[in-house]
């Protein structure tokens, strides 16, 4: 009878998991849905799910009308250089916060996330000034610099709850064989760090791709990433849904794609910290 009654709440979970699911996703099924109609369908009363002139037109205008592959270029930049110079701060960090730690270390560590819980806007100012005396305006290094700096408390985060479940005593054996700080980073470390440094690789890519406040302000044309693709859809005229989400999905199509083959790295390097 305990196994019945497991069973059914087993079912019950999984159903309702899946319920919670659709619900989520289905914001971006009705957008690809859309991709596919014609204007006049995307706003039609009731609206039409499945039952509609399916087309390809608005993937055909929205090429002709913007070079799609030059914000993608540009987003692949933004994402790889933002997540290459991130690791080349936060791995030295957080291996001092994780093998020397200090009274302070923790501190610094709600420090560092408290920064990501202030509002954006509240430093569009100074970046903004800045950005302009330093003519980093619409430049693929300017907007690199800003999304390392943005997402870098969460590199860090992310690889010391790594490296802290990595034991000292390795680390204690290489350095009595005679290894420096360089091998003892390159050699002994990050081989074992692999999975932990490949989910925060993956985590920062995402993060950087979706970035739309500052990629919005501080790009125009040159290093416009796919948030400006989108973006430049919505016009004084109206919002051409069908082309707005042709232009979306072409946006989101990549990250979908390496979400989906990566999500149980994603899922653990996200909890990890959580079931410690």
């Amino acid at each position: 009878m305990a196994r019945a009654i497991s069973t059914r709440r087993k079912i019950g979970m999984t159903a309702l998991a899946w319920v919670v699911g659709l619900l989520i996703f289905f914001p971006i099924l009705w957008t690809i849905l859309t991709s596919f109609k014609s204007e006049l369908d995307a706003i039609s009363i009731p609206p039409k799910f499945l039952f509609f002139d399916w087309t390809t037109e608005n993937y055909v205008a929205i090429q002709e009308q913007r070079n799609y592959f030059a914000f993608l270029m540009n987003s692949i930049y933004l994402a790889l250089g933002s997540t290459f110079v991130g690791l080349c701060f936060a791995i030295p960090a957080a291996w001092a916060m994780a093998f020397s730690p200090t009274r302070r270390t923790k501190d610094v560590l709600l420090w560092m996330l408290s920064t990501k819980m202030m509002p954006a806007v509240g430093a569009l100012v100074p970046v903004t000034i800045l950005f302009r005396n330093f003519g980093l305006l619409d430049t693929r290094f300017g907007l690199i610099m800003i999304l390392f700096l943005i997402n870098l408390p969460i590199i860090v985060w992310m690889l010391y709850t790594y490296f802290k479940e990595i034991p000292v005593d390795i680390l204690e054996a290489a350095r009595m064989d005679g290894a420096n700080l360089r091998k003892e980073l390159t050699q002994v470390l990050a081989p074992m760090a692999i999975p932990g440094i490949a989910s925060t690789i993956l985590l920062n890519v995402i993060l950087a791709w979706n970035e739309a406040f500052w990629t919005l302000l501080l790009t125009t044309t040159d290093a416009a990433p796919l948030s400006a693709f989108i973006a430049s859809f919505s016009s004084p005229q109206g919002n051409f849904y069908a082309k707005l989400s042709a232009a979306s999905t072409l946006a989101i199509a990549p990250i979908l794609i390496i979400g989906w083959f990566s999500q149980k790295q994603l899922v653990r390097g996200l909890t990890f910290g959580a079931v410690k």
